[in-house]
């Protein structure tokens, strides 16, 4: 085993080679303490490496499986609508219903492909029945990505689409691995830092989670929430849910989806939460639908009831809206977004400054501004006169509809879906928009397979408890959504959230970037992370 120190005055703690192994946190309710990862068959070979960060920060390092012998790769193509099929004229997907994939199986052959057939089925979840989720069509059995490739190029000059998957993503509960995954383990009683969400400079644009660290001198981050990716769904890096740093919300919150929330001395919590804001004025107040995001443009959806096609969270999902009224602070970026309609410019005492058409420009020093869209400009016109104070008022509420108090030290980071609650496995993909009812390739690939995976949350003793999964490699399977809770469960987590992941997934430990990047050009810029920093005397 290598064991490796990470910058200057780590500390190795602990060793364990193999077997039964101390978790690194408290075991929550349904757990045993010293229990192996619940991931392939028990008794697989396990291993675990922690080292002191700082006083009161640890990271382990778990590798389960390290001995397994080398799975298969296979070729999975696209299925067409069959002629029998509910839909024959839908475009093609990982997933369809039986009759069009034996249809394409039986093509296949006639073509001297070795095609199968074969039914998908996910496990049920906390508000998601699961079952079958359609059938998937493969090509062959190969040892190595070299030939399926090859394969797949055979498929694509008869016609065809498919891409070359490794069986070991499937996420067979039999599989022997491996698994790599890191846990950063804050124990506020022995933290004299601080654990922080950061943007960078500002929130449209993206930076890579170790740049972010190195910006803040952190002794160890992950990557955070979920964040926009294509300027056709918003600005490139704007969080995608719920974003407080510094105390400040600088974005709204995605329908009622979880957060984590981290306080003083490295204190968190997972809590849902739900956003409303409006802009005041005279006697006149409007309701505002977000705050430093592209107006129109809602990504994850979970907006307001004149959204389309949906008010509900549907993650990977732009919904629009012609008709709404943004809030914009000085973290958004050098400019506020252009575009039609009408924006009223505040200087920093709050006072209407400029009222602008068509909306889009610098702000103030210490300014803000609103901008309206559609039919709501007219009133926004109507309510903003230069010289005059307008009032921004917004307020994140938990579950229960208390207001989340915030302080200076206050960080919130978006996330979905919930993954433990109360020491028990509370997978909620349905209430936050990971169920797409007209797709089920949507959630085959995204939470039955084995993905790499970012999970925060805190066990019994109080503790924060970042944790990291490799993926999409032959040797870091990575976590399907329901290995997700499990694992964190079986870390000691009684509340737990998962976190964006895939490309995303990404550690950091002095300096280091620990994770093996799933994207073929290397690590993910992303819309934030959360960053473990040192005292500062």
């Amino acid at each position: 085993m290598r064991v490796q120190l990470l910058g200057t005055g780590a500390v190795l703690s602990l060793v364990a080679v193999t077997g039964v192994l101390q978790a690194p946190a408290a075991a929550g309710a349904g757990t045993r303490a010293g229990a192996e990862l619940p991931l392939g068959a028990p008794g697989l070979p396990e291993t675990r490496t922690t080292t002191t960060l700082q006083p009161g920060v640890t990271l382990t390092r778990v590798v389960r499986g390290a001995d397994a012998p080398a799975q298969p790769w296979t070729v999975e193509v696209a299925v067409p609508g069959g002629q029998s099929s509910p839909d024959p004229d839908a475009p093609p997907t990982a997933l369809k219903d039986r009759a069009s994939a034996d249809e394409l199986t039986d093509r296949l052959r006639q073509e001297g492909f070795e095609a199968r057939a074969e039914r998908v089925d996910t496990p049920a979840t906390a508000d998601f029945g699961g079952g079958t989720l359609g059938w998937r069509v493969r090509v062959g059995t190969f040892t190595a990505r070299a030939d399926a490739d090859a394969e797949r190029a055979r498929l694509v000059a008869a016609g065809h689409t498919g891409s070359a998957v490794h069986t070991g993503w499937d996420g067979d509960a039999r599989d022997r691995g491996p698994w790599r995954i890191d846990v950063l383990t804050v124990d506020p009683r022995l933290f004299r830092g601080s654990l922080e969400a950061s943007y960078g400079p500002d929130l449209e644009r993206r930076e890579k989670t170790s740049e972010l660290a190195a910006a803040r001198g952190a002794s160890a981050a992950v990557n955070g929430g979920y964040f926009v990716l294509d300027s056709r769904s918003g600005a490139p890096g704007d969080p995608a849910g719920a974003g407080v740093y510094r105390g400040r919300t600088e974005s709204e919150s995605v329908g009622g989806r979880p957060a984590l929330v981290t306080d003083a001395g490295g204190r968190g919590r997972v809590v849902r939460t739900a956003w409303s804001g409006e802009v005041v004025g005279r006697d006149t107040a409007l309701e505002l639908d977000g705050v430093n995001r592209v107006p129109g443009l809602i990504r994850n959806c979970g907006g307001t009831a004149d959204d389309a096609p949906t008010a509900r969270p549907l993650h990977d999902v732009t919904c629009q809206d012609p008709d709404e009224l943004v809030a914009f602070t000085g973290a958004f970026g050098p400019r506020t977004p252009a575009g039609e309609g009408v924006e009223a410019v505040l200087d920093a005492r709050g006072r209407v400054a400029e009222v602008r058409s068509p909306r889009g420009g610098v702000l103030p020093a210490g300014g803000s501004s609103v901008q309206a869209t559609g039919a709501l400009a007219e009133r926004l016109a109507g309510l903003a006169r230069v010289g005059e104070r307008l009032r921004i008022a917004q307020a994140l509420r938990d579950e229960r509809g208390a207001e989340l108090g915030t302080s200076p030290s206050t960080s919130v980071v978006n996330g979905g879906p919930e993954l433990v609650r109360d020491g028990r496995l509370h997978v909620t993909p349905a209430a936050d928009g990971m169920v797409h009812a007209d797709n089920p390739s949507f959630y085959y690939g995204w939470a039955h397979k084995r993905n790499p995976r970012t999970l925060a949350g805190t066990d019994a003793a109080g503790r924060t408890v970042l944790v990291t999964a490799e993926g999409r490699d032959t040797d870091a399977l990575g976590l399907s959504l329901v290995e997700s809770a499990t694992v964190a469960r079986a870390l000691g987590l009684r509340d737990a959230v998962n976190l964006d992941g895939g490309g995303s997934t990404a550690m950091v430990a002095h300096g280091e970037l620990l994770t093996d990047p799933s994207d073929t050009a290397g690590e993910r810029p992303v819309g934030d992370a959360l960053l473990i920093l040192p005292r500062r005397d």
